[in-house]
């Protein structure tokens, strides 16, 4: 991969810091070419001092959240209190915390039937990217944030699981053996449509994943995170000293 595609950082707080910089700068791009900005949240421990930071007022008040739609990579399925729920970490770290607008939180309905949620997402997609729209619409968001597990996965897509080679859906149930659990996740197509796609890794437990992931053989069945290709889109690993230290 090349140089400019990875950014070191000194710490978690300074990757929140960046991540932030980014969500303001391509926001108002967005806003200014398109009148809206679309970003897919990820879940997990890492993004939460970023939601916290642009909720803070010296970051929100740099944001026109009015013209700003929030979507989810993934989702567990849970209903959306539950102390596992992706919504629910957004919501009370950030969402709840700055004026957008409750119609423009895209959530994934977790406490359906694995399949109807998925079905019911992918439903809103389409709607909301295939207005204005060419013949053949993407989910093309003006911004993706991801994580990677200490196993490689991103999104909901875990190592061997169908989602995987799923190539024409956006959304889709998916059931992970490790977990016994089912998730909703953005398929790799819907992902590679992004036209910004940021990583976020953070701590020394997923140094190893992040030299494989980079720089050993494509094993995209073991590490899925090698799947995210953006065909049309720039991808960047924004990531602490601490997770390089394999690099």
């Amino acid at each position: 991969m090349d140089e400019h595609d990875l950014e070191v950082v000194a710490d978690g707080e300074t990757l929140a810091r960046k991540a932030a910089g980014y969500v303001v700068r391509l926001a108002g791009e967005a806003i200014a070419a398109r009148g809206r900005f679309s970003i897919g949240l990820s879940g997990g421990s890492t993004p939460r001092a970023l939601f916290r930071r642009l909720a803070s007022p010296a970051w929100a008040s740099r944001i026109d959240w009015a013209r700003v739609h929030v979507f989810w990579g993934d989702e567990r399925c849970v209903p959306p209190d539950d102390a596992a729920s992706n919504y629910r970490l957004a919501r009370e770290t950030l969402l709840s915390r700055v004026p957008l607008p409750p119609e423009h939180s895209h959530r994934i309905a977790g406490e359906l039937a694995p399949a109807e949620a998925a079905r019911r997402y992918e439903a809103e997609l389409r709607a909301f990217f295939s207005s204005g729209e060419s013949a053949t619409p993407q989910p093309r968001f003006d911004l993706l944030l991801l994580g990677m597990g200490d196993d490689g996965h991103t999104a909901s897509l875990f190592p061997g699981t169908a989602a995987l080679h799923e190539t024409e859906r956006w959304a889709i149930e998916n059931y992970v053996p490790r977990l016994d659990s089912w998730r909703i996740t953005l398929t790799v197509p819907a992902i590679n449509a992004a036209a910004h796609a940021i990583f976020l890794v953070s701590g020394a437990a997923k140094a190893e994943t992040l030299r494989a992931v980079l720089h050993g053989p494509r094993q995209p069945e073991i590490y899925p995170a090698q799947l995210v290709q953006p065909q049309a889109g720039r991808l960047l690993w924004l990531v602490d000293r601490a997770a390089t230290t394999r690099l």
